[in-house]
């Protein structure tokens, strides 16, 4: 499964060879979505600064969505494959593990579902102004496609 993205291969184009560029490319594009998430939680912590209007509690799924990006990324696609890893103390195995740790229920999806529960429960629900309640959902999953591109780009 970590080697699918691997075989996709882009439409060709003589104009540009991005098969040298591919990484600094990913990077660049995961970045910016990294930036993007965060400064838009930062504007609406900026926007709204009282408990009140938006509670500081809900800003625990950005920095835990920052963790499990680096998490996921200490990872090599290698390593879960088994190619450049064979000793340690889990090896292979425990490579895999890791990457499963962040990507489940536990951190990644888990903080993008948190995230929606407080869209909705917090500030959908209850009438009040929503942006503080799409920026912790817009920070999580900008967060979340900027880690996938970063893996996998």
């Amino acid at each position: 499964m970590a080697g699918f993205p691997d075989n996709f291969q882009w439409p060709e184009c003589e104009c540009i060879d991005w098969s040298e560029r591919k990484n600094a490319v990913a990077s660049v594009v995961a970045g910016v979505l990294f930036f993007k998430g965060w400064w838009i939680m930062i504007d609406a912590a900026v926007v709204y600064p009282k408990p009140e209007q938006m509670n500081h509690a809900f800003h625990t799924c950005g920095i835990f969505s920052t963790s499990a990006f680096f998490m996921i990324n200490v990872v090599s696609n290698a390593q879960v494959r088994g190619d450049s890893y064979e000793s340690g103390c889990l090896g292979r195995t425990g490579a895999q593990v890791w990457l499963f740790i962040g990507f489940s229920f536990m951190l990644m999806f888990g903080l993008l579902i948190a995230s929606m529960w407080i869209l909705f429960g917090a500030y959908i629900t209850q009438n009040t102004n929503v942006y503080p309640g799409l920026a912790v959902f817009f920070q999580n999953a900008l967060i979340f496609f900027s880690t996938l591109i970063y893996k996998f780009g």
